[in-house]
C-alpha cells in the first residue's frame, strides 16, 4: 500500500515565486495559527475510537493509522527545523515554502515506507502515546520559538514565523484526510479553514469562486475529490489546472 497525499513529501519539481512581503506583526499570528491548527489536529486524532484507525483516509491508499504515523514524522520535522538555526538570507516564505508539483504516483518510497511503520505499532494506542509524545513537543517548540528566527530545512531557509504558518496548511488538509471517512468527526477551525484557503489561492495564482466553502475550495482544489458538475462550471478555466497538488 501506498499514500498519495497532495501535501507534504519531497519536492519533486520546484516552482519558484517571488517572496510576498509580509508585516513583521503577521508573524505572531501565523504561529497562533500553527498552535490552533496543530492542537485541533492532535484533538481529533485523540478522539479516535480503535475501529477508527483501520479505516480509510483521505490520502489515497492510507489508512487513518498511517496518516498519523506521517503526522509524527511530521512533528519530528518540526522540532529538527526549529532547532537548525541559519545565518544565510531567507530563500523561500510560509507561501513559497510550498511548490506545485506533479501528483504522486505511489512509487515514493517514504510513502510506502509509512503503513509498514505504522502496522509495527500494533495496537493502536501505541501510536496514539508516540504522536502525543512527540505532538505535544512541537506544540511547546512552536510556543517557545523566536518567529524571527531563521531557520533551515530542505535545502532552504526561511523565519520560524514563516516556517509555521506555512504547516497551517499541511495541519489543516491532514486534519480533513483524517476524517475524510468518519463523518461524525470534528472539523478543522474556521479560521485555519480560511488561512489555508489563502494561501493556496496565492500559491496557484487563482482564486475560488465565492460559491465555494473554505473547506470544498480546498478538497477540490487540491485534488482530493472531484467538483460536482456546478463547481466545475463556476471554476471555468481554472478548473483545468486542478489539481494543485502541493509538496
Amino acid at each position: 500500500m501506498y499514500g498519495t497525499c497532495g501535501c507534504a513529501g519531497v519536492r519533486a519539481r520546484a516552482v519558484r515565486r517571488r517572496l510576498w512581503a509580509v508585516p513583521a506583526s503577521h508573524y505572531r499570528a501565523g504561529v497562533d495559527l500553527f498552535s490552533h491548527s496543530w492542537t485541533a489536529l492532535r484533538t481529533a486524532v485523540d478522539e479516535l475510537s480503535d475501529e477508527d484507525w483501520q479505516r480509510p483516509s483521505g490520502c489515497t491508499g492510507w489508512l487513518v493509522r498511517d496518516l498519523v504515523c506521517h503526522l509524527v514524522i511530521d512533528a519530528q520535522d518540526v522540532l529538527i527545523t526549529l532547532v537548525t538555526p541559519s545565518d544565510a538570507e531567507p530563500t523561500v516564505d510560509a507561501d513559497t515554502y510550498w511548490n506545485l508539483v506533479d501528483p504522486p504516483t505511489g512509487e515514493d518510497p517514504l510513502d510506502a515506507l509509512v503503513p509498514r511503520l505504522a502496522a509495527a505499532y500494533g495496537e493502536p494506542r501505541w501510536l496514539k502515546f508516540h504522536f502525543d509524545d512527540v505532538g505535544s513537543a512541537a506544540g511547546r517548540a512552536a510556543v517557545l520559538a523566536d518567529p524571527a528566527l531563521r531557520v533551515s530545512t530542505r535545502d532552504d531557509v526561511l523565519t520560524a514565523g514563516d516556517y509555521l504558518t506555512a504547516y497551517v496548511m499541511e495541519w489543516t488538509l491532514h486534519h480533513l484526510d483524517l476524517i475524510a471517512h468518519l463523518p461524525s468527526a470534528t472539523e478543522p477551525p474556521a479560521e485555519t479553514l480560511a488561512a489555508a484557503r489563502a494561501s493556496l489561492e496565492r500559491i496557484a495564482g487563482t482564486r475560488f469562486p465565492a460559491s465555494f466553502s473554505d473547506k470544498d475550495a480546498l478538497l477540490v482544489g487540491t485534488g482530493r475529490r472531484a467538483p460536482t458538475d456546478a463547481e466545475e462550471a463556476a471554476l471555468g478555466e481554472a478548473a483545468t489546472r486542478i489539481p494543485f497538488v502541493l509538496g
